[in-house]
């Protein structure tokens, strides 16, 4: 049945709303409630997420410097924040296929202060002091639709229909979404927003800058023996299971009832299109040294999610009339420190600042201004060309990040350049097969068990979320030139390639098993693959991650 003319949207109006409940757009809220308590002026403000509650897509290593955090909230330590494990030792790890060998920390990657955190957590926690603060937010609010004004402006969000069948026809739980309107939208959606990609294209906000690049992060929770447990111990390691050529690492943190965050980041500008990211990572566990603090212990949580990795020269324009972007929809990741939390409350407490003293203008351009005078600007700027160098190898990536790093502080006089990730793919016949071993089922696991530790849901009778702008492509270029790429980098088995009675080729998509990891619409050679929002609520239901 078609969907009734009479059934108009429901409108709801903010001084300000924002799309995204992470770290960064959570600050944003807070900030703003409390310069309006402060100058006494009436100031309404939504958050809208997504996920099915705060935190339910939310997932990091996470290490979270409180730099931010002191500014947002000084009295943080009388809150009850869920910060109760401070980093205490670093360990930074080169691995080859059977040792491990300790190298020096980076300066960078130092963590003294910092303190080992749940995101999930973190974001619920200041959910709680946004709301005590007068903010509105509402979990299961999926954003589909930016709404434009007459001369063009953004006025605001619309959530998506709910109950529209397979065959994009309503259904008996048909209900419309609503219209949030707002003097002021600010799009905290994360990595690769779907929302922020269209206003990328429509206000042109990448015009002038390089390419954003991007990692996929791969993370377990692990329960480990307790005599194996270290609290506040944070390690990373490089080179294998990586070939020299690929960007990629891993983390491990020791945070509390003897539960290890472990995880593995491969950049995604990866060359050969064998390459499975969720393969890798389970490879790595089988290291001896990574397997001896495994055994014995219990998988008990699984996740995946793309992260910013173009730094300080991939950053775009970031406002437009009625909206600009915080956190890591802006590519606020700082790489070598393997930390975004921060950079992200940084830019929320910023863009707060600037759209309380200029809400009545129709673009806040002074955001950019007072970022460029912030740490976060300089922070950026002295680490911009540490990820690019990787593009010449591992050795000489390392030796280069040492050199600007110690001797140039950050400071050299020139840029490093940034490349499309989804570029960089060799064609299959050019590239050697990667042979990975099968899972054990002890320390090592397949897609579809792991996915189910995800929580990851989505209503069955929807269409599917993940679309091709020619279904064609998937078998004529994808398939023929690069061997389905997509059937391994996507890390919760969406996509793989169906034959028929005839042998004839089909990718079928699996799209209730997505994470919303954004991987395939990154990586997909030819941009073929659009990420779009479910239905509200749907995907993974992270807890502690």
């Amino acid at each position: 049945m078609p969907v009734p003319a009479q059934s108009s949207r429901d409108v709801m109006e903010y001084d300000v709303l924002i799309v995204g409940a992470g770290p960064a757009g959570l600050s944003c809220a807070i900030k703003l409630k409390q310069l309006s308590h402060l100058q006494k002026r009436e100031l309404s403000v939504c958050v809208i997420e997504k996920g099915s509650e705060v935190g339910a897509h939310l997932m990091s290593g996470a290490v979270l410097e409180p730099r931010a955090l002191n500014e947002l909230l000084p009295e943080w330590k009388t809150m009850d924040a869920p910060l109760k494990v401070q980093a205490t030792e670093d360990h930074f790890l080169f691995l080859t296929k059977n040792s491990a060998f300790r190298l020096p920390t980076p300066p960078p990657m130092a963590n003294h202060g910092n303190h080992i955190i749940s995101l999930g957590y973190f974001a619920k926690w200041l959910a709680g002091i946004a709301e005590s603060l007068g903010v509105e937010i509402y979990p299961g609010f999926a954003a589909a639709e930016v709404l434009y004004g007459e001369n063009g402006q953004v006025m605001g969000v619309a959530t998506g229909d709910v109950g529209i069948g397979k065959n994009g026809e309503p259904t008996e739980r048909f209900t419309r979404g609503v219209e949030l309107k707002a003097r002021q939208t600010v799009f905290a959606e994360g990595c690769r927003g779907s929302l922020t990609k269209m206003l990328f294209e429509r206000f042109k906000l990448r015009d002038g800058v390089d390419p954003q690049t991007f990692g996929l992060g791969i993370k377990e929770i692990w329960e480990i023996d307790p005599a194996k447990h270290r609290p506040g111990l944070v390690q990373h390691t490089i080179g294998w299971p990586m070939d020299t050529r690929t960007y990629g690492g891993s983390w491990l943190y020791h945070w509390e009832n003897n539960l290890v965050s472990i995880g593995f980041v491969v950049g995604l500008d990866y060359e050969n299109p064998y390459l499975s990211p969720f393969e890798e990572f389970q490879r790595f566990k089988q290291h001896p040294y990574i397997r001896s603090l495994l055994e014995g212990g219990k998988r008990i949580s699984y996740g995946a999610r793309a992260l910013s990795e173009g730094g300080f020269q991939s950053i775009p324009r970031l406002t437009f009339p009625g909206g600009l972007l915080i956190g890591d929809a802006a590519g606020f990741l700082n790489v070598p420190k393997i930390k975004g939390n921060h950079t992200a409350m940084k830019s929320g407490i910023v863009a707060a600042e600037a759209l309380f003293d200029n809400l009545d203008k129709s673009e806040i351009t002074d955001y950019r201004a007072r970022l460029e005078k912030s740490w976060l600007w300089d922070e950026l700027y002295g680490v911009r060309n540490i990820r690019p160098s990787f593009r010449w190898g591992l050795l000489a990536g390392m030796f280069y990040s040492a050199i600007d790093t110690v001797l140039l502080r950050g400071m050299a006089l020139w840029t490093l350049r940034n490349h499309a990730d989804h570029t960089q793919l060799k064609p299959a016949r050019a590239c050697a097969k990667i042979d990975y071993p099968k899972p054990d089922g002890v320390i090592t696991f397949d897609r579809l068990s792991s996915v189910f530790l995800s929580n990851t849901n989505h209503e069955e009778d929807q269409p599917a979320h993940l679309k091709l702008r020619n279904p064609l492509v998937a078998i004529n270029t994808n398939l023929v030139v690069y061997g389905s790429p997509e059937s391994r980098y996507c890390p919760a088995g969406v996509y793989e390639i169906v034959r028929d009675e005839k042998d004839n080729p089909r990718l079928q998509i699996n799209a209730q098993n997505c994470v919303h990891c954004k991987t395939c619409d990154i990586k997909d050679p030819l941009q073929n693959i659009d990420w779009c929002v479910p239905e509200g609520g749907g995907g993974p239901n992270y807890q502690g991650m």
